[in-house]
């Protein structure tokens, strides 16, 4: 019945569309999927939520209502949309509610401007299903599979069939894509911008607790490359949709003078993020991971709000270890191991930097890919480093980067090469 109504002209359309939105603000306040065995950490996990709102009330860092109503859907429309990967400083793995992509825990990131996605999305009843094209090859089985789950949640709004066509590209600095680099997140936020507004305008996409909500719907962390800059994900077992969302924590030039190194780094074994997500939280050390999150967010808080990047990098390079610590024990049998050689050779020259007194600390995400953060002062002594080990890495200078953007169709288009 909804669904009729919201296909109609006029005034029959608006009230399709009334009538739609108090169904769906039911739906979006139930909970999600709480495990059984992680029932024991949701008072506590539930407790921390609400000390890192507390936190971000305090320091004044504002962040949108949800929206309760959602304009019509277009008949057909058009729209493009660019984000940045994300590199992990307070990082997740793991999906309590895999079908809305909530985390166990909260997690925090920073945008990299080491690479970008561009993504151009077209809704036409023309279209008789959902296709998608990324780096200019047809999106087949489980990638199309997540680009049409984030298609259905947007058309799901108002109950609309339209079908769409998806043209994205990740569009790179360096020979080498390297896992771990973060172009997930990028392909998430730049998808969800370019549905949101293609189908119903681009004032919607522009909420940005809306838009990093289905962000999070193809990969967890587009909802914080969604975001922009150094990033928040609300996020912990039975956190409703509308309220697992990420906001942007840096907004006054505090980490202006952070300088972000990228190498990327290939995994030879072939590594795929969705196993070291099933794998982490039968580590016996997920938990404690988890209970110790809520102080550290708090922390890296302080530190960005501060301009302290020595302690947002100290976060960022003990949280790697820690994540890897997880994966690699998620398993008795088949350890999940991330990292290649060259990491340990990259690790231990940033313990030696630190004692000749170049402050640089090492980032890796899941996979081998390391970033590394330090102060424009000593960006050139990194790299230097880096190359004076002869292992032949590539090194990409960047900053952070800002949130996901609309950008001009045809000009998307240009770069997509569609």
């Amino acid at each position: 019945m909804i669904n009729a109504k919201c296909k109609m002209q006029n005034a029959k359309l608006a009230i399709g569309n009334f009538a739609f939105c108090i169904l769906h603000s039911l739906e979006i306040s139930m909970n999600t999927t709480i495990p059984p065995e992680f029932s024991d950490t949701l008072e506590a996990m539930r407790a921390g939520n609400e000390r890192i709102l507390a936190a971000l009330e305090s320091y004044g860092v504002a962040y949108e209502p949800y929206p309760h109503t959602i304009p019509a859907p277009l008949e057909r429309g058009r729209a493009a949309a660019r984000a940045f990967p994300m590199q992990g400083v307070l990082k997740y793995h793991g999906l309590c509610d895999w079908a809305s992509r909530i985390a166990y825990l909260p997690s925090i990131s920073v945008n990299n401007s080491a690479a970008h996605t561009t993504t151009c999305v077209e809704f036409s009843p023309d279209l008789a299903e959902d296709s998608a094209a990324i780096g200019g090859t047809p999106a087949i089985g489980r990638d199309l599979d997540r680009i049409v789950q984030t298609l259905d949640a947007v058309r799901g709004l108002t109950g609309v069939q339209t079908r769409a066509h998806v043209s994205s590209r990740n569009v790179l600095q360096s020979r080498v894509a390297g896992k771990g680099l973060g172009t997930s997140a990028s392909a998430s936020a730049a998808l969800a911008a370019a549905a949101l507004a293609a189908l119903y305008g681009p004032e919607l996409a522009s909420n940005r607790r809306f838009l990093s909500c289905f962000a999070r719907l193809l990969a967890g962390s587009g909802c914080r490359s969604a975001a922009g800059g150094l990033a928040l994900w609300l996020s912990y077992p039975g956190l409703s949709h509308a309220d697992s969302f990420a906001l942007r924590l840096d907004g006054e030039g505090q980490l202006d003078q952070v300088r972000l190194i990228t190498v990327p780094i290939d995994s030879r074994i072939g590594l795929k993020t969705e196993s070291a997500h099933h794998d982490a939280p039968q580590s016996s050390l997920f938990k404690s991971w988890m209970l110790s999150r809520t102080d550290e967010i708090i922390e890296c808080l302080d530190a960005i709000r501060s301009g302290d990047w020595r302690t947002v990098g100290q976060l960022a390079e003990m949280d790697s270890m820690r994540l890897h610590g997880v994966t690699m024990s998620g398993s008795r049998e088949n350890k999940l191991i991330g990292w290649e050689p060259e990491n340990i050779a990259l690790f231990r020259m940033c313990n030696d930097l630190r004692d000749q007194g170049v402050p640089v600390y090492a980032s890796t995400d899941t996979g081998p890919t390391v970033v590394f953060i330090t102060h424009r002062d000593h960006e050139d002594a990194v790299v230097s480093a880096i190359n004076a080990l002869g292992l032949g890495l590539e090194t990409i200078r960047g900053q952070i980067a800002g949130p996901a953007a609309l950008i001009d169709p045809d000009e998307a288009l240009v770069e997509i090469g569609g």
